[in-house]
């Protein structure tokens, strides 16, 4: 008899349920975060386990990598896909466990991608590199809105990274104001070696990958962004057509329409936040340095608002990111812009 394992994952414990071929529950269990024990419930299954649902949580990492290892068959069930029936007077993490394997036992369990292993610790590496630049950024903005407030003086961004802290003494006075303004000075430079750690260990590991050397002949994508959009994007061949690329990437529209009537939104925010931004900010470089995409935007902004524009040009670019990267070719503006 074949079996099929639900795992209903928590920040300190998981509910286990496993059902048979024909939908009936076997076993069930709940247990702490510890790989050992999740094993070691599945052992007497283990030789007729068709495969597991995992719910994609924030911690699904030692999880679905534990048990990958240990030779079953996972898969990543992506929550806000699943449907619950309608109707349902009370439910709770049994229900959850059970409702996965029961749709992996029927076929329809709507899943997530499992990034490889290896790749994916660089990826988060990056997104860490991003953190780290917004915390940045947070207090660039603090020191000059302090060094606005006590001088009437303005400093750029520039030159506030330049700043070191025996400087600081000079710029202000009073003993409170200066240590103040040597916690902001302190924590960007601080903040900066390590940014600039990460993109060296990140940008070596990458140079060689054949699909981020052609995202760079893209307008408007360098090192960074070229990196962002390689790592993120995964395995190109997960997405069939260049529309679910452009989907993943949050560059359709989220409408919900009947008769030609607007009927509400759909899930705007589903899918990768940091592709997202990845093409946002190459669509506004690409509008200063590429004469095709600057018409396009112009032509955008006539007709609409500039954020508007802004996105329908992020989403020429994740087109042509598409083909670039399945196809390993060099950038047309021309293909891409008409």
């Amino acid at each position: 008899m074949n079996y099929y394992v639900g795992l209903d994952l928590h920040s300190r414990n998981t509910y286990l349920g496993i059902i048979d071929e024909k939908g009936d529950r076997v076993y069930k269990s709940k247990m702490s975060n510890f790989l050992e024990l999740v094993l070691n419930a599945l052992n007497p299954f283990s030789e007729n386990i068709e495969g597991i649902a995992v719910e994609s949580t924030f911690n699904w990492y030692w999880l679905v990598d534990g048990l990958m290892e240990a030779g079953y068959n996972l898969h990543l069930a992506n929550p806000s896909a699943i449907k619950q029936y309608e109707g349902l007077k009370y439910t709770d993490d049994w229900y959850d466990t059970f409702h996965s394997a029961n749709l992996l036992r029927l076929g329809i369990l709507p899943e997530g991608y499992i990034y490889p292993k290896q790749e994916r610790t660089i990826r988060d590496l990056l997104r860490k590199r991003l953190m780290l630049v917004r915390q940045r950024t947070t207090h660039i903005l603090s020191f000059q809105s302090l060094y606005n407030r006590h001088t009437g003086c303005w400093l750029s961004g520039n030159e506030v990274k330049k700043l070191k802290e025996e400087d600081i003494d000079e710029l202000f006075e009073g003993e409170y104001v200066v240590l103040s303004a040597k916690a902001n000075i302190s924590t960007i430079c601080f903040i900066q070696i390590r940014v600039e750690e990460i993109e060296k260990v990140v940008l070596n590991t990458m140079k060689l990958v054949p699909e981020f050397q052609k995202l760079k002949t893209v307008t408007g994508i360098g090192d960074i962004l070229g990196l962002t959009i390689s790592l993120e994007t995964g395995d190109i061949r997960r997405f069939p057509k260049v529309g679910n690329y452009a989907s993943y990437c949050r560059c359709v529209e989220s409408q919900r329409r009947s008769n030609e009537r607007n009927k509400g939104e759909n899930n705007r925010k589903n899918w990768n936040k940091y592709l997202a931004w990845a093409f946002i900010e190459a669509a506004n470089y690409t509008k200063r340095y590429c004469p095709y995409a600057r018409r396009f935007y112009q032509r955008k902004t006539a007709k609409t608002k500039k954020v508007v524009a802004i996105k329908a040009l992020s989403h020429k670019l994740a087109r042509a990111a598409y083909y670039v990267i399945r196809d390993r070719v060099d950038y047309d503006p021309i293909k891409a812009f008409g």
